[in-house]
């Protein structure tokens, strides 16, 4: 379950009858608890409660108190020397009156009404192996309202499948866009008098939603009608309370979807939230999700936090603003010349999604104002940073439209803040028609005629704010200023993208280089910014996949920025990207910032530290070394290393232990059958065979039946495919695509490591073993070889250079082996390393049957193991420098010295 599911069913307890015996368990089941555990916790064998409760082991312990106690049974919950056994991070009391909760971990408590604790689900979430941040925990309105916004919508949609069609998408967007608006207004004071439209509704509506419709269409066309020109308008009387709104949000068609009972119930308790409390920071990119088929099933999950928003924004221009404003103090003067800068500091996202990055960058400045302003003793002054100095460029329809509203929920919220609420609604009505957001694709839109240059004026004009696919003429008053390029683009690696998003590559890519099939998707918004780059100065920062900055998107995107002169001002090392999906890992990122200045500071971030350096690779180092290209044979050795063996529509060929048993049993010869392993298997300790028939065998394998019947399988799915290629192996259905890896002595390389390992853990493979191309391997090669590819020399050269799976190590032999710089070995060398590389496999064996995953875990590693491993790391690094390396900086260092020089003789 998501975060969003959890709500609506921890809602919908609340308002169900209190039962004592069954809220524990009803509880549990909202949090996403299986039958089955609910069921073992009734039964007792895993409720392990001291206190006639329901204790689940490392989650929560329950207990229901009797009338006015809830306080003491919390009290003794905590006392529980079941509560410490079972490690629970959470107890709870209630008596159906009261709930109280605490969170052992943070000490962080709830106390409130019993109805009100759906208003605290989201300081439970961990219940559901949802990691959550403060921010998220605070904003369970935000959840709650997309939540019923969704149900609102795919109710409407039900009675209104015409709605939901492409003809009529904009305008039922459009729709639920007014709708957010007039909630969020009654309840801010927008509208005179309390639950204005919600209220309205509910008196001018028939119960049976017959003219639910018609009501609220005669309440958009008062919003779009000035009060002189109502009375021949026709507008009802009991319309004549709602303002004119105008900025293109009502014009045009005021029609509104019919309403069943059911859909007219759910606006009614959508109005009847507190909008006080919505948060444009978080709402947006969440409400996004509920007008797009594809992620609604996710719903509630594409959470930004604004700490991983800052990431970007604070070393963009945010931090030397701070900066400027300490050196100000109280000087007047300037403090007038930040403001008059800032004035002009034009903020562009050109995949700004629901405007996450637009409002937070608009409510930092607006901080930064507002202490200015404070400072000069002018507080309750005008803003003088206009909405319009926010750009963004959205693909999706409805995201647009709600970035343009949390803009302007954002404008109405600090002007509340820093202004006061008279002010702040003295200015708001009516709305302002000049549009910050264009709807389209941002790699096939001039990002110029949208973000002009300081002092060009757009080119594109809409009428009014909402209307769609447009953008206002607006004149700039920007002479001087700076214009930031921020955001956070879409994620799709080359594998997975679709025909249009290679179109949209090849449109950005293709004057420039040949390569571009293999660059990542957000590659390309790079190089647009770069482009933009050309006819202003205009630094820009992207959170990008960590795989941009690894592998072969290296030598491609990279290479293209640093030719253009661009540098790396700063980077944020691999993290993971918030996400609320439910035990789902977040996306593995990296953030990079970059211009064409030379000289000032240029900084690296990680989770841990940040620190000045003098330069920033696109490894996101600071070694003094740019590009490595992958090459095709090894440039420091003669060890070839190759992939597997390819083994698509080959399934027949394949066997299970159960089948490779059975097969051997009925008589079928062992001398056809290898181990057929790719990195899972190896690492893991699992069993996959394979059937290996030479040509000249195939008459000998051809009189077992359920061989025929597997080599005749094959044939058919190879016959039956569009690819000619494959086509083309039907002809020899008995075997893979390559005959290779069956030598009697290899290294077998594992693809993909985990990177709590502290060394790749390579091995040896007989006869026996066929790699398939989920693993490398080099045949008949040397042990000293094994030396230098199980050594954290090598694993340090990996994690820069090579791609990563999520946080995972991802190996390479065209980057991993064929560019690591070997000095010419001794034979002395060779020996000791051979000698080193004998004792990390004798160790293994010596612990048989521990898988390499058991034996790698860096918390259970075994003694003897280690000490193998040390030996051979002592072996190597005195070979490249006389002693150990202090640490993988001193080793890339050595290393990337060393390739330089090498290539270069």
């Amino acid at each position: 379950m998501n975060a969003v599911e959890i709500e609506a069913a921890i809602s919908e307890l609340a308002q169900q009858p209190f039962d004592p015996a069954e809220f524990p368990y009803a509880f549990l089941e909202a949090f996403g608890n299986k039958a089955t555990t609910i069921k073992r916790l009734r039964s007792g064998s895993t409720n392990k409660s001291d206190l006639g409760g329901v204790l689940q082991t490392n989650n929560i312990h329950i207990a229901v108190a009797s009338a006015g106690a809830v306080t003491e049974k919390l009290s003794a919950l905590k006392d529980s020397p079941a509560t410490t056994r079972g490690k629970a991070r959470y107890i709870l009391a209630t008596d159906g009156e009261t709930f109280e909760a605490e969170d052992l971990e943070t000490g962080e408590t709830v106390a409130c009404s019993y109805e009100a604790f759906p208003d605290h689900f989201g300081f439970f979430l961990p219940l559901a192996g949802i990691s959550t941040v403060k921010q998220l925990r605070d904003s369970s309105f935000d959840i709650r309202a997309t939540s019923r916004l969704n149900r609102l919508y795919v109710e409407l949609l039900k009675d209104n499948p015409d709605w939901g069609s492409e003809e009529q998408r904009h305008e039922m967007n459009h729709f639920m866009a007014r709708l957010i608006f007039c909630f969020f207004a009654e309840d801010t004071d927008i509208f005179t008098g309390s639950d204005l439209f919600t209220d309205t509704i509910s008196r001018m509506s028939n119960r049976d939603s017959a003219n639910t419709h018609e009501v609220i269409s005669e309440i958009f066309r008062a919003m779009n009608t000035r009060q002189t020109e109502r009375a021949g308008a026709g507008i009802p009387r009991w319309a004549e309370g709602f303002p004119y709104v105008n900025g293109g949000l009502f014009s045009g068609s005021v029609a509104a979807p019919r309403f069943s009972k059911i859909a007219r119930s759910y606006l009614l308790h959508i109005g009847n939230l507190d909008w006080t409390k919505i948060n444009p920071d978080i709402f947006g990119s969440m409400i996004q999700a509920v007008a797009d088929d594809e992620e609604r099933g996710a719903l509630g999950m594409h959470y930004t936090s604004v700490p991983s928003i800052l990431k970007v924004l604070n070393p963009l221009f945010l931090d030397d603003l701070r900066e400027k404003l300490e050196e100000a103090g109280d000087n007047p003067r300037k403090l007038l010349n930040l403001r008059n800068r800032m004035a002009k500091i034009r903020v562009f996202d050109p995949a700004c999604g629901s405007g996450n990055f637009l409002v937070i960058a608009y409510k930092q400045m607006r901080e930064i104002e507002g202490e200015i302003n404070k400072r000069r003793g002018e507080e309750g002054r005008p803003t003088d940073i206009p909405l319009t100095n926010f750009r963004g460029i959205e693909l999706r329809d409805f995201s647009a439209e709600i970035a343009r509203l949390a803009l302007i929920i954002a404008e109405y919220q600090c002007d509340l803040l820093y202004r006061g609420k008279r002010l702040a609604l003295a200015e708001f009505l009516p709305l302002d028609s000049q549009n910050w957001i264009t709807q389209g694709n941002a790699l096939r839109l001039d990002w110029l005629s949208i973000c002009p240059a300081t002092g060009v004026n757009v080119s594109r004009r809409p009428s009014d704010l909402f209307e769609e696919n447009k953008q206002a003429d607006i004149d700039f008053e920007n002479e001087g200023g700076e214009t930031y390029i921020c955001g956070n683009p879409p994620f799709k690696g080359a594998r997975k993208q679709a025909d249009q998003e290679k179109n949209d590559l090849e449109i950005v890519f293709s004057k420039i280089t040949t390569k571009w099939k293999n660059v990542d998707y957000v590659g390309a918004w790079l190089l647009k910014a770069a482009m933009y780059n050309d006819t202003c100065h205009a630094p820009f920062a992207f959170v990008a996949t960590n795989s941009l900055c690894q592998g072969q998107q290296v030598p491609i995107t990279w290479s293209i920025l640093l030719e253009k002169g661009f540098r790396i001002r700063f980077a944020h090392t691999s993290f993971k990207w918030a996400n609320l999906a439910s035990r789902k890992a977040g996306v593995t990122v990296v953030v990079v910032g970059v211009d064409r200045q030379e000289g000032g500071k240029r900084w690296i971030f990680s989770e841990e530290s940040r620190r000045e350096v003098a330069n920033i690779n696109p490894y996101l180092t600071e070694h003094d070394i740019q590009i490595i290209p992958a090459q095709r044979k090894p440039l420091f050795s003669s060890a070839s290393m190759e992939y597997g063996v390819y083994y698509s529509k080959s399934a027949g060929l394949i066997l299970d232990s159960a089948a490779k048993d059975r097969l051997v049993q009925s008589g079928f010869p062992l001398r056809f059958i290898k181990r057929f392993l790719g990195s899972s298997e190896y690492i893991n300790g699992k069993e996959r065979y394979c059937l290996w028939i030479d040509d000249s065998e195939i008459d000998d394998v051809m009189r077992y039946p359920e061989i025929k019947g597997r080599i005749e399988s094959v044939r058919h799915d190879r016959a039956s495919t569009d690819d000619a290629a494959v086509n083309k192996l039907a002809a020899k259905p008995h075997q893979f695509r390559e005959r290779k890896g069956d030598g009697s002595a290899k290294i077998f390389i594992p693809i993909v490591s985990s990177e709590s390992r502290e060394y790749f853990p390579a091995g040896l493979a007989d006869a026996s073993v066929v790699p398939t191309n989920k693993a490398f391997f080099i045949e008949g090669a040397p042990l000293w070889v094994l030396a230098i590819i199980a050594s954290r020399l090598h694993l340090a050269w990996i994690d820069a250079i090579c791609g990563r799976l999520r946080m995972d190590y991802s190996y390479s032999n065209t980057l991993g082996w064929n560019t690591f710089p070997i000095p010419i070995l001794t034979e002395k060398n060779k020996t000791d390393l051979i000698e080193s590389a004998e004792g990390i496999i004798l160790a293994r064996e010596s612990h048989f049957p521990a898988t390499i995953a058991e034996l790698y875990d860096p918390r259970s590693m075994p003694s003897d193991l280690r000490l193998a491993h040390e030996k051979n790391d002592e072996t190597l690094e005195r070979i490249y420098i006389g002693r150990r390396f202090k640490n993988d900086t001193e080793r890339l260092d050595k290393l990337f010295e060393l390739y330089t020089k090498m290539i270069v003789s």
